[in-house]
């Protein structure tokens, strides 16, 4: 059982070698290559630019976690706010069919900067709730902006995978007496979860990528912090390229791996 059980860990981990790509390790190559040169280049300086990106680093950092905060909230709320529109996109009744129609096109077909403003300027700064006061942080409302267009294309990705179940699924349950709530939460949505996985961590990727369009309304976030540090540190113009390539490197290392899972998962996944 000992040796069946190494041969079967052995295969598992060619398996998952074999999955790496050439072209994986020549993109880490290049990252690693240039950010050899850029430290290479500013070493010779007593202030060089990497000498201060090493000091603003932990601030920058500070920031980054800001990016994956609102990326992780706005995703969770996207997903709770879309899954019921996209079902809605199904129902029988056309008013709540074309109400939920209407509500997804509005959202995908808007340009997530023109929430971002219109969230920003049209929230208040703070809520009074009874004696105390709420305030409403800009990093909070960026996150409700964010989420937005990522709710209405999360709701056309249930939408088709609901339309892609086989008709016979819903004739099954109906001759098993289910009602149609049963039929859906019991039936049709289990089947829709691999089927929407890898567009939905897709739609995460965006998200991600997008949260620095925050830093235009203020928020400290990674592209804001490392703005307000060169900004700091003098303004010199040889501080973009070091701190520009570090922002770049912090999302990849961050992205990558989950577009390649986001691959492995279409492929896993796929409707024959």
């Amino acid at each position: 059982m000992t040796e069946e059980r190494v041969q079967e860990g052995a295969k598992r981990f060619e398996l998952r070698l074999g999955s790496v790509k050439w072209y994986h390790a020549v993109a880490l190559l290049v990252v690693a290559v240039v950010a050899y040169g850029v430290l290479k280049a500013g070493a010779s300086a007593q202030d060089s630019a990497i000498l201060i990106l090493w000091k603003w680093t932990p601030y920058i950092l500070q920031g980054y976690g800001l990016n994956l905060l609102m990326s992780f909230a706005a995703m969770a709320l996207a997903t709770l706010l879309g899954v019921p529109l996209g079902v809605a996109q199904t129902s029988r009744f056309y008013l709540v069919r074309k109400c939920a129609s209407g509500l997804t096109n509005l959202f995908r077909n808007t340009p997530w900067l023109v929430f971002l403003f219109a969230v920003m300027y049209l929230l208040p700064m703070q809520v009074d709730i009874g004696t105390g006061t709420v305030y409403l942080p800009d990093w909070l409302k960026a996150t409700f902006a964010f989420t937005l267009p990522v709710m209405g294309n999360l709701s056309e990705v249930v939408r088709g995978a609901i339309a892609s179940i086989p008709s016979g699924q819903w004739e099954s349950a109906n001759s098993l007496g289910l009602s149609r709530y049963q039929t859906m939460t019991h039936v049709i949505l289990p089947q829709c979860i691999k089927r929407a996985l890898p567009s939905w961590m897709n739609w995460y990727s965006l998200l991600a990528l997008a949260t620095p369009m925050a830093a235009i309304i203020g928020v400290r976030e990674a592209v804001g912090s490392a703005q307000a540090a060169m900004e700091a540190a003098g303004g010199r113009p040889d501080f973009l390229i070091p701190f520009y390539l570090f922002l770049l490197a912090l999302f990849f290392i961050y992205i990558y791996p989950i577009a390649l899972l986001t691959k492995r998962l279409e492929r896993k996944y796929s409707v024959k």
